[in-house]
């Protein structure tokens, strides 16, 4: 099951990706995420807010939709380690610059990491959650 939703979600990216691709380069948009910030604590079960910047959105990203995944970096590893089975956000307008999420009940880390997909993916600074 794993499988196929990661599948899935890498066919996803892959299309948007290639849509991307046929459009000129300086129409791709790639925002970068202004919350959370590194060293921000979060608490399981609070409410809180993911921004990205929208200044410079070409017009053919206006439609767009996002998703937000919230994942972990260990030190010297590359993974992100991307809970796909359960976005934070999904389907909402790349255009308003920001959405909220309830913070999932989760390990105590002082790594994790959101990740927005639209265009293409953008990761934001480490931070913490903790109970």
């Amino acid at each position: 099951m794993f499988s196929t939703k990661l599948l899935i979600i890498l066919c996803a990216v892959a299309t948007a990706a290639s849509a991307a691709a046929v459009r000129a380069a300086d129409e791709v948009f790639r925002p970068a995420i202004t919350a959370p910030h590194s060293g921000d604590k979060w608490t399981v079960g609070s409410v809180q807010a993911v921004t990205w910047d929208i200044s410079s959105i070409p017009p053919a990203n206006e439609n767009q939709t996002g998703l937000v995944l919230l994942g972990y970096i260990e030190d010297g590893q590359l993974d992100e380690h991307l809970d796909i089975e359960h976005p934070l956000a999904s389907n909402f307008p790349i255009t308003a610059g920001a959405v909220n999420v309830t913070v999932p009940e989760v390990p105590n880390r002082d790594d994790y990491i959101v990740v927005l997909f639209g265009d293409s993916g953008n990761t934001s600074p480490k931070f913490m959650i903790s109970q």
